[in-house]
């Protein structure tokens, strides 16, 4: 349960803690650029550094909060460094 409730924080986080640094800049540039349509189907490529991460759960919440309908999916990379 302990893991949950660390997930559920760190997601309340991106909206509440960073939303004029992150989520609202993230939210007019996709709107202002129209950078996601109806039915659209984004790829999300994870490599395993912060900045995926944090795409990948922007995404979500603009999937599960925004205005418009689409699908999004994640992606593993191996950027292949050593």
């Amino acid at each position: 349960m302990r893991d949950v409730e660390k997930y559920l924080e760190i997601e309340n986080r991106l909206i509440t803690g960073y939303r004029k640094k992150i989520w609202s800049k993230f939210v007019k540039a996709v709107k202002e650029f129209q950078m996601i349509q109806e039915g659209d189907k984004i790829a999300v490529c994870m490599s395993g550094g912060k900045d995926s991460f944090l795409l990948a759960k922007c995404m979500q919440e603009l999937q599960k909060h925004g205005d418009v309908p689409f699908e999004v999916v994640f992606m593993v990379m191996d950027p292949g460094y050593k």
